[in-house]
């Protein structure tokens, strides 16, 4: 997706350890215009897909699975990273770990909000490891619902995470594949 590769481009920033810092329109202060277009193209990439639910993880993929809900017309589930009070019951709980953060969390989902009958697309900002979006899978099976399809915004395809992801047969739409970075701060698209 071109729009976005030219943000990344204009506004994104490579630090050490192949971050790639994107928290000025992304996932920090957010474009709603930008998620506008993300959420229509995962709408068009995905147009041949039942949808029933979206699910993300907290915190980024939030704002832009809300938009991209919008355009599939369906609800959003987000997993927590920690249980609070206010989710009573039964949840559904996967482990995964964090490549910005370095460490390792549960993740929770509610079971009242994922039923064996939902179609569930999983959005998420980053694909860097694989671990955030095989924790969010492993909900979704567990719930025995069918796993639609993952749509990401930035994709970091010199890391494993992508293969590992595909190779589980998940369909995975990326709306920009970062190939490469340079220690100079530049950024390569696949």
């Amino acid at each position: 997706m071109q729009l976005l590769k030219d943000r990344i481009l204009r506004d994104g920033k490579v630090f050490p350890g192949n971050v790639l810092k994107v928290d000025s329109f992304l996932n920090h202060q957010m474009d709603v215009s930008l998620f506008c277009a993300l959420g229509k193209e995962f709408k068009r990439r995905f147009a041949d897909t039942e949808i029933t639910k979206i699910l993300t993880i907290e915190a980024s993929g939030i704002g832009i699975a809300c938009v991209a809900a919008m355009y599939f017309d369906v609800p959003v589930v987000f997993a927590k990273k920690t249980q609070t009070k206010n989710i009573a019951g039964d949840v559904y709980k996967s482990r995964v770990e964090s490549f910005t953060h370095g460490r390792v969390y549960d993740i929770i989902v509610s079971k009242e909000f994922l039923h064996k009958e939902d179609k569930v697309l999983l959005i998420d900002d980053f694909l860097a490891n694989g671990s955030a979006l095989l924790g969010l899978a492993a909900l979704v099976q567990d719930a025995g619902a069918t796993l639609s399809g993952a749509g990401i915004v930035i994709e970091k395809g010199f890391q494993t995470g992508g293969q590992l992801v595909r190779d589980t047969g998940l369909r995975v739409e990326s709306l920009a594949i970062v190939s490469s970075m340079d220690a100079d701060g530049t950024v390569h698209f696949a």
